[in-house]
């Protein structure tokens, strides 16, 4: 009795799992039958929260179901990502990660990478451009480098805390040139607008933020920018040389904006995840709303988000480990 009792429950189990295993499919076509849910690893009011509430309310429109941004902040951006990462793997939680992911884990914070992830679409960067007040003696960026070089220590720079994007941006922008990054040390600041405005007065010489960051105080008059960090000029300021036309660097360095999901996301989600992304992406509404921010527009699908995030992680562990961050 004992043995065909058992036999039945097995069969059943068997049975229920190839239904279940049936169904999923199914479901994932049918996606998204609920509200979802995007997680922001950093606070409200800030760039990135900006950027994941309109890709938010472009998602909802395309998907026919509400997505709620939830600011999930604390320990330098790890818990917003471990809460993308550790949620179900079902589509109804999102989150939009930022360039700290391929940072954390080289300072020893958290174990996630951007390989943790299902990568869904790349939606923004804005790279890290070279400001110096107005009235700064340096015509370029040349003749900022060669001050530096002969000149070890006199200057400093700021616009993040000590191994944040811009602190990397202009130590790897240094080790490209084969200039000690110890050469223009780094004072921390709780951001780019402390750190601005700390140069304006005279107590940094050197601020390698991002031009929408400096956006204010260059139309003020106040600051100026030698370069951008990036490929190709700027739509905000496209008279702002490229690192490249000036030094013959190709040293770039941006911060970075993308959704993603959990790993092990059903595949046809995934595609239509991406799918509303890249739509959001390329829709007027979104052009207009970054463009009135300063804030610049990149789209990566899957694929390329998956590159573009390796790369840019194995680019943060070289200078990383160059200003001595790695532990």
């Amino acid at each position: 009795m004992f043995i065909r009792s058992r036999r039945t429950l097995v069969a059943s189990a068997v049975a229920g799992l190839a239904c279940l295993a049936a169904a999923l499919p199914a479901a994932a076509q049918n996606y998204p039958t609920r509200p979802i849910t995007m997680i922001v690893p950093w606070g409200a009011g800030g760039g990135t929260d900006a950027v994941a509430r309109i890709v938010a309310s472009l998602l909802e429109k395309d998907l026919g179901q509400p997505v709620t941004v939830v600011n999930r902040t604390g320990g330098s951006g790890v818990v917003g990502h471990a809460a993308i990462a550790s949620a179900p793997a079902d589509g109804y939680t999102i989150g939009l990660a930022t360039v700290e992911i391929g940072m954390m884990h080289w300072q020893g914070l958290t174990q996630l990478t951007g390989a943790s992830y299902t990568p869904i679409g790349l939606v923004n960067a804005d790279p890290a451009g070279i400001q110096v007040r107005a009235d700064s003696p340096y015509k370029n960026v040349n003749d900022l480098l060669a001050a530096i070089k002969a000149n070890p220590g006199k200057f400093k720079a700021s616009g993040t805390g000590q191994g944040g994007i811009w602190h990397l941006a202009i130590a790897g922008l240094l080790l490209d040139q084969k200039i000690d990054p110890a050469a223009l040390p780094w004072v921390p600041s709780n951001g780019a607008a402390p750190g601005l405005q700390d140069m304006v007065a005279g107590g940094v010489e050197v601020a390698p933020v991002s031009l929408p960051e400096a956006r204010s105080l260059i139309d003020a008059g106040k600051v100026k920018s030698l370069a951008i960090m990036d490929a190709k000029p700027s739509t905000l300021y496209p008279n702002v040389p490229t690192l490249k036309s000036v030094t013959g660097s190709n040293w770039t360095m941006a911060a970075w904006r993308g959704v993603l999901a959990p790993k092990g996301l059903p595949a046809p989600v995934q595609t239509k995840l991406a799918e509303a992304v890249r739509k959001a992406v390329a829709s007027k509404e979104y052009n207009d709303f970054m463009t009135s921010r300063g804030l610049g527009v990149i789209y990566g699908g899957p694929d390329d988000m998956a590159k573009f995030m390796a790369k840019s992680d194995a680019e943060m562990g070289v200078t990383m480990k160059a200003v001595g961050l790695v532990k």
